[in-house]
């Protein structure tokens, strides 16, 4: 595990370490997540997908939902069973 100390700018700004940049490939503009759970912070790079990753995961997910016999229409009961069980 890579660690490092970070400093918080008068502005609210921290630096990522070029080790850690590194380490993870992340180059000027991308995108990271942050998550907050009491004095804990996580951060996750975000990555966009190319057109043809996206288009490979949708095939994937599209024969995966045959595969367990779902289709068209089903998507909207999905959704809304989805929402209610993150509701409680």
């Amino acid at each position: 595990m890579n660690t490092q100390i970070l400093t918080v700018s008068s502005k609210g700004q921290i630096s990522l370490p070029v080790s850690i940049r590194k380490l993870l490939s992340i180059d000027t503009g991308d995108k990271l997540v942050a998550y907050a759970s009491g004095d804990v912070i996580m951060l996750k790079t975000l990555k966009i997908p190319s057109a043809e990753e996206f288009e490979s995961s949708l095939d994937e997910a599209q024969k995966w939902a045959a595969s367990v016999g779902y289709e068209e229409s089903d998507i909207d009961d999905i959704i809304k069973s989805s929402r209610r069980n993150k509701r409680i």
